[in-house]
């Protein structure tokens, strides 16, 4: 009911100033954009010079507040002003108090003349929560770790950063990711990859252009030396490096060994190869000088007949002479019958068939001759 009294009052406000012959004034300087915390006030100033009648705030067009040349104004829930004179020149400020994100848009001066319109732009920034989703970092000495930071509902989307000790670390360290919420909010998570040498405080901090400091969060990783028979210290490092060693030494000798049969056995195998090749050349050769031995000789050669001593024999022979004697080595058997033992045909100049002479013979084969 109340509401309904200060917007009639305001209306009649309206109308007597616009029925004021003053009305005719100008806006010296209109409002500017502002960028404030959820939560928090936001001001904007309008001046104009005297003779105005009513100056009315509003935001995306709808009027918030009303201001009447007497000091009196009709102001909507979390709009107040309060105005300020220096010589002819009169500001009007407007206060909104608890700006909500919602309350982001156009807010306008109007003194009712178009053309003296003056407008800014409210933006609204929310600060959500920022975590470290794990808080127990205890880790041995050069063991890698991953801090992950987790920031949720911020208007806009903030920009993440990390330090150790107070110290900036580098943005190749961490890696940040970035998705949409509800309602317009913003979420992100950023990961750091750290492997330290000593107990560290980490912090994850994220910051907004409303913040006048980073909102932050601080974990501490406690780093720790290995016991000696802990699995994964260094002892077992070096011992698991002198057993790789030795292992791949002993590879590697076997690869040698392996190679160098390999290559005995190929040997072997040609030689045997170039063996049978040569033995089956020699066998060929073998068998063609057979063939032709066979072929040149039939079984009947009398390798020890000579064909002058034969003629000279059979001539003697027939004019009765005396037949030469021969030599013989100590080895070979004289077998030789007489002459006078020998009868001829002188008519036929056969030989009888009753005796038979003997002559020597190659000491290999014997050759019998029949004489008449």
């Amino acid at each position: 009911m109340d509401r309904c009294h200060k917007w009639i009052r305001l209306t009649l406000g309206l109308l007597a100033v616009l029925s004021d012959p003053g009305f005719g004034s100008s806006i010296i300087e209109g409002p500017r954009n502002l960028t404030v915390l959820v939560g928090s006030m936001a001001r904007f100033n309008c001046t104009v010079s005297e003779g105005w009648g009513v100056l009315i705030w509003l935001f995306d067009g709808n009027p918030r507040l009303t201001l009447v040349s007497d000091g009196k104004f009709y102001a909507s829930p979390r709009y107040s002003q309060q105005n300020y004179t220096n010589g002819n020149l009169f500001t009007s400020e407007l206060m909104i108090t608890d700006v909500q994100q919602n309350d982001t848009g156009q807010i306008k001066c109007s003194i009712q003349n178009e053309e003296d319109n003056m407008y800014a732009y409210l933006f609204v920034q929310v600060n959500g929560s920022l975590t470290i989703k794990d808080s127990n970092f205890t880790i041995r000495e050069n063991q890698t770790i991953k801090v992950v930071c987790e920031a949720l509902g911020w208007v806009p989307a903030p920009y993440i950063f990390w330090m150790e000790n107070n110290i900036s670390l580098n943005n190749s360290m961490y890696i940040t990711n970035q998705s949409p919420g509800s309602n317009g909010l913003y979420n992100e998570e950023s990961i750091l990859t750290l492997t330290p040498m000593a107990s560290v405080n980490v912090t994850c901090l994220a910051a907004i252009t409303t913040l006048s400091r980073p909102q932050n969060a601080t974990v501490t990783v406690t780093v720790y030396q290995p016991a000696q028979n802990e699995p994964g210290n260094k002892q077992d490092g070096r011992v698991r490096t002198i057993i790789l060693a030795v292992v791949l030494s002993v590879v590697g000798l076997l690869l040698v060994i392996f190679i160098i049969l390999l290559i005995i056995c190929c040997k072997r195998r040609r030689e045997p190869n170039y063996q049978k090749e040569m033995n089956r050349n020699l066998a060929q050769n073998k068998t063609t000088n057979r063939n032709l031995e066979t072929m040149s000789h039939d079984g009947n050669e009398n390798y020890g007949y000579n064909p002058e001593e034969t003629m000279y024999d059979t001539v003697q022979m027939r004019g009765n002479a005396t037949v030469r004697p021969r030599f013989y080595g100590p080895n070979q058997d004289a077998n030789v019958t007489p002459v006078s033992e020998v009868h001829y045909d002188r008519q036929h100049d056969e030989a009888l068939p009753s005796r038979t002479t003997a002559y020597p013979v190659h000491p290999r084969k014997t050759r019998n001759v029949t004489l008449v």
